[in-house]
């Protein structure tokens, strides 16, 4: 019967690394192997294929084994990753919820098992925080009261007297679409100056964010609107290719406002196409990791850890930037 188990447990890894992709198998000395079950929501922007790849890449210099997950944006397929990471025993979970709700089941079972679980870069909504040993992301709230304050320079400035705002939106019911959201409206609150004309949401998808963009010219016209502020890179970059079809010279004509902080929209930035990009650091897989060897260990870990971010926009000297990585 031991032999049966032990030969599952190999086939189980041998098919994960050829269907998934994904599954790492650390080199087992004498004890076996730490393994992490990672459900990652998606591949949707750089920003996530550069998170999968910063937690592939830590869990390796750990030696942990990686049992990785790609949802591809539905949460019936995440909850199904983790039931099949705890019918492993995997030592511990880690995954970014897509939306907030709808968890409580699946961590119970998580819990029953003693299996620790760390989210990822989104939180989850449970009135139970013990459903969770730890959160790892960005303080998204913080994020949307930079924005705001950048559009507060921006407009000073400026010297004008009022601007227009279309909000393009994160995925519905996630974390970082509320706080970014709050957050930014927190800090333009009280200035006159400011009228949110409409907010939509783009999936934190790029096709999205051309779709909200091509409704949002079409409804108001470029004329009548001065602000776009993105949730994420993605949409944003799609948001640049319907603008700039449409004669409209983002930048300059429109003031346009992003998250997250690829590559691509540094670059963007640098042209003067983009006048602002809050960083959200995709890199956690470290921190993931060296909390994983603390539970390991039997250790306490904090209940929550956010990196160190920072705001690039137009008035910055960028000269000195180094690439990002994603």
């Amino acid at each position: 019967m031991k032999r049966n188990r032990w030969i599952c447990g190999v086939l189980w890894l041998a098919l994960c690394a050829l269907a998934l992709g994904g599954c790492q198998g650390a080199e087992r000395t004498g004890k076996s192997a730490v393994v992490v079950g990672f459900s990652q929501l998606g591949s949707e922007s750089g920003w996530r294929i550069g998170n999968t790849a910063s937690m592939e890449q830590a869990a390796k210099a750990h030696g942990f084994g990686l049992m990785l997950e790609n949802a591809n944006q539905k949460q019936e397929k995440q909850i199904a990753a983790i039931r099949s990471f705890i019918s492993y025993r995997v030592d511990v979970i880690a995954f970014s919820p897509i939306v907030e709700t709808g968890w409580t089941n699946v961590l119970n079972e998580a819990r029953d098992a003693g299996i620790p679980v760390i989210l990822t870069d989104r939180m989850i909504d449970a009135e139970d925080d013990d459903l969770y040993t730890a959160y790892i992301g960005a303080d998204f709230l913080a994020e949307g009261l930079r924005a705001g304050e950048y559009l507060i320079r921006k407009a000073d400035d400026m010297g004008a007297e009022h601007l227009n705002i279309v909000e393009i939106t994160g995925t519905e019911d996630s974390t970082p679409m509320r706080d970014r959201q709050v957050g930014f409206l927190q800090a333009i609150a009280g200035d006159g100056r400011f009228t949110i004309l409409e907010s939509i949401s783009g999936d934190f998808l790029r096709s999205k964010g051309e779709e909200c963009m091509r409704y949002l010219l079409e409804k108001y016209g470029a004329e009548g609107i001065d602000v776009v502020y993105s949730h994420n890179v993605a949409m944003t970059l799609g948001a640049l290719d319907v603008l700039e079809a449409a004669g409209v010279r983002p930048g300059q004509d429109i003031i346009l406002i992003s998250v997250d902080g690829e590559q691509a929209a540094v670059d963007a930035l640098r042209e003067g196409r983009i006048n602002c990009i809050v960083e959200c650091t995709p890199d956690l897989g470290e921190t993931v990791m060296t909390m994983v060897e603390a539970l390991v260990k039997g250790e306490e870990i904090p209940k929550e850890i956010q990196p160190e971010e920072t705001v690039f926009t137009e008035f910055d000297d960028l000269t000195g930037l180094a690439p990002r990585g994603y």
